[in-house]
């Protein structure tokens, strides 16, 4: 199976030209139920058999112990526990994912990994209900040519549902932010939460939406009204903030469409993702992004936006 998985997963950080295409790449594993889950394959780093899991105490509910991975102590989670939706005395499963997301590195547990696939993010889309139990923990589904539904793991909420949510610290205001007006847009609860309460203790307004086809019709919404007022659009819109993976249109996406119309000229879009590797950058760079931060620390997405809204303030 090792060689296999290996071959799987090789080359993920090569695969840049997925960026403006609007489609990602998933890789699909079971948790001993009948539903097909997955998750973004730049999020995992590598995928084997279960190793020999070190117990330790005080360890956070789904939390099975610690490994060693070539040098580095990282924790493993029992996936099908931390969504509970496995008893206590359930078996572990059979394979880990190694995942590498929000600065973070985690072992999955999961019962079975199955394969990669392409899908196009206009065929993502949000879950209905996610109000309890798994679903809390699924931030889209997608369907296979069999008709069969895939649910696509929200990664930020397991990890705050696991470890604690970021705290967003004490931040300076910037001066003249109440001036200033910022768009954000993001799939996830928690990151949108963290978000707002960064802008908040920022002083800056805001007002954000939960993908990118909703944050595209928005803000044209806004470029068309400020162009029958005939004012340029940076007067009212100092700065974009865009996820990079979202339902039905992906921040790539979203950034090219930005900086493809001249009516978004002198507005800075910055890209605020979990995937964190240099291809990801890579990626954030060729569709045109003016800087891009890894989720989550308050302090980072704060001196981040800083400069480039007093900028914008002092235009």
């Amino acid at each position: 199976m090792d060689h296999v998985d290996r071959g799987l997963l090789e080359a993920v950080d090569a695969r840049t030209k997925l960026a403006g295409s609007n489609r990602m790449e998933i890789l699909l594993f079971s948790l001993g139920t009948q539903e097909i889950f997955g998750i973004n394959v730049f999020k995992v780093r590598e995928v084997s058999r279960t190793p020999f899991i070190t117990k330790a105490p005080n360890m956070p509910n789904g939390v099975e112990g610690l490994i060693s991975l070539r040098g580095n102590v990282i924790p493993v989670l029992a996936l099908a526990k931390v969504m509970g939706i496995a008893s206590p005395s359930d078996p572990l499963g059979g394979s880990m994912m190694v995942t590498e997301y929000s600065k973070r590195t985690l072992g999955f547990l999961v019962h079975e990994v199955d394969r990669i696939i392409r899908v196009e993010w206009d065929k993502v889309r949000a879950p209905d209900n996610v109000t309890s139990g798994a679903h809390h923990f699924i931030t889209a589904i997608t369907e296979l040519q069999d008709g069969k539904l895939v649910s696509i793991l929200d990664v930020e909420t397991i990890l705050a549902s696991t470890f604690g949510e970021a705290v967003v610290g004490q931040i300076h205001p910037l001066e003249g932010g109440h001036d200033v007006n910022l768009f954000f847009v993001d799939d996830s609860a928690v990151a949108r939460k963290k978000i707002a309460e960064t802008l908040d203790k920022l002083g800056v307004r805001h007002k954000h939406a939960l993908n990118g086809l909703e944050a595209w019709t928005r803000l044209e919404g806004m470029a068309n009204h400020a162009q029958q007022r005939g004012i340029p659009l940076r007067e009212e819109l100092s700065l974009i903030l865009v996820d990079a993976e979202m339902p039905e249109m992906d921040g790539y996406v979203l950034t090219r469409n930005i900086k493809a119309d001249a009516r978004f000229e002198g507005i800075p879009v910055v890209m605020h993702s979990s995937l964190s590797s240099e291809a990801n950058r890579a990626m954030g760079k060729s569709v045109g992004v003016d800087s891009y931060v890894a989720k989550f620390d308050a302090d980072v997405l704060a001196d981040t936006l800083r400069p480039l809204l007093m900028r914008a303030y002092r235009d």
